[in-house]
Formats: C-alpha cells, structure tokens, sequence
C-alpha cells in the first residue's frame, strides 16, 4: 500500500511540475504569431522644421533595417509637443489599423521629466492626475491605447555621446594643445544630478581621448529660462584656465532658438572672440544613434518571444 502511496504521489508531482512549466511558457512568451507589431520612435518635439527632420531622419534610416527580420509591420516617429504627429495621434492611429503591440523608443539624451512622468502619461501607461493635468494645461494629448505598449530603456547615450562629442571638439580644435571645452546642455531641474554626472562623465572621456585639460557645462534651458547667461559662464570658466575655449552644443538636433540664439549669444557675450570655436551643430546625425535603435528594437522583439538575442 505504501508503494502505491508513494506511486501515486509521484505522478502528482510530476504533472503538477508539468502544467507550471507549460504555464510559465505561456507567461513568458509575450509574442503570439501573427501579431502586429509596430515602432514608434518617441522624441521631444520643436517649432523648428530643421530639428524635426534630424528625428525624422532617424525614421527613414532605419526602418528598413528594422522591418527586415518581418517582425516588425511599420516604423513611426511622433513628437511630444509642438506639433504633430504626436503621440497620441500615432497611437491611435495604430489601433485604428488593427496593431497588437506598438514598440515605444524614446529619442532623449537621459532620465528627464519627459521620460519618467509625461511619457507614461500621454500612452496610458500611468495615471498621475497631476502630471496629466499639466499635459492637458500645456495642450498635450494623453491617449489610452487598446495595443500593448512597451516602452523600451532610454538610448545608450554614454557611449554614443562620448565618441560623438569627442569627434565634434577634435574638428574645432586647433591642435595647440591649451584648450579647454564647454559643454552647453539642456538640463532638468528634477533629475538636475543625473544630468551633471552625464556631463561629467562626457568630460572625464573628453579629457582621456584628447589631452584636453578643462571642461566647464551650462545649461541652455527650461531651467534657467532659456537664458544665455549660463552659457557665456561656462565660456569664461574655461578662459580663466586655458588660450582657447571650444563650445560643444550638447543637444540633440539643431534648433534656430538653441543652437542659433541662446548658445550663439553667450558666445557673442565674449569679448575676445578669436578665443572662442563654436560651430552651430547637434548629435545628431550620428550613425551609432541609428544602430542603437535598431539594436533596442531588436532585443525588444527577441524578449518577447522569449529568445535570447546574439550579440553583434
């Protein structure tokens, strides 16, 4: 009788174990075959037509790469505010064509306001009252989508901000050896450390890769009212220390405001201006910034199907 006991609470066991495997599979496999899918490529926004283009840019780069494998059914850039498409009008657009899954890759330089609270916010993913009231008080759209939304981890700035910054200061430099850079930023009065310790990891690199000695940052924005005054003290700390100093735009795209009037004017806030380079450019474009969004989508398409993904 034991032995029967003992027989039958194998098999229990057994098919229990069995039925929480094949649960767990179902679990984990978020991908069902046939579903759509679909990419949206998530940036800031800007009244500048230019700016706008370097994002859509990105769009019309990679989408190709992206809908190779078959995966993916369509690649979308929205913009956040400004102007349209937002993305509450690519949302709704995708559920209007039947999508069952829309990829969300947010284009910002690092954690912000934007990444954290209003993004969630405007694709029905969170349900702060607060920050949704700001939305709506700044004419953004929030958007309950019937597709899943998956928002994938911010671009790999670090690295891709280091090689490109390093590019940009090695062409203003004039190979005298006592320069210095400033690094004129954006910045985020929530995530204001954040933002610091990416400048600064900019310039430990900076300083490594080209034997440039001093590095100061400013901020050009929200934070200090767009004010140019930040970035003429960033110029002059670095003129305290070195001959030259080279002023490195920090900021996504290129914006006739930014680039064109905030930075360009504490640049003409200097009086000697032969010891000022500053050329009115941006990160983008940059190829490594292509690759990596193909990169993200690709290992966010392999995570749902469960599958590991093969490095390249």
């Amino acid at each position: 009788m034991k032995r029967i006991i003992l027989a039958i609470a194998v098999l229990l066991t057994a098919s229990l174990l069995s039925c929480t495997k094949k649960k767990e599979t179902v679990e984990t496999s978020a991908l069902e075959e046939g579903e759509k899918i679909g990419v949206l490529l998530v940036n800031h926004g800007s009244h500048s037509k230019g700016w706008r283009q370097m994002l859509k840019d990105i769009e019309v780069d990679v989408k190709e790469e992206i809908m190779a494998s078959g995966d993916i059914l369509d690649v979308r850039t929205a913009f956040m505010e400004y102007t349209e498409p937002s993305i509450a009008t690519q949302l709704k657009q995708f559920d209007t064509e039947e999508y069952d899954k829309v990829i969300v890759v947010p284009i910002f330089l690092t954690i912000s306001s934007h990444t954290s609270h209003d993004i969630p916010n405007i694709a029905g993913l969170a349900n702060d009252p607060k920050v949704k009231a700001n939305l709506k008080a700044e004419g953004i759209e929030t958007y309950n989508a019937k597709a899943k939304v998956i928002v994938t981890p911010l671009l790999d700035f670090p690295t891709v901000l280091k090689k490109n910054i390093t590019r940009r200061a090695k062409a203003l430099s004039d190979g005298s050896g006592d320069e210095g850079v400033a690094l004129i930023a954006y910045g985020d009065e929530e995530f204001n450390q954040q933002w610091e310790e990416m400048v600064e990891d900019i310039g430990r690199y900076l300083k490594a890769q080209t034997g440039i000695g001093s590095i100061s940052y400013g901020w050009c924005g929200h934070l200090v009212r767009y004010s140019s005054e930040p970035t003429k003290k960033a110029i002059e700390q670095i003129l305290e220390l070195e001959e030259r100093a080279l002023v490195i735009p920090v900021l996504v795209a290129n914006d006739e405001h930014f680039q064109g009037e905030i930075v360009q004017n504490g640049v003409d806030m200097i009086e000697d201006q032969s010891r000022v380079a500053y050329k009115q450019d941006a990160i983008l474009p940059d190829p490594n910034i292509n690759r990596w969004v193909v990169k993200i989508v690709a290992e966010t398409v392999a995570d749902l199907k469960g599958q590991p993904i093969a490095n390249k």
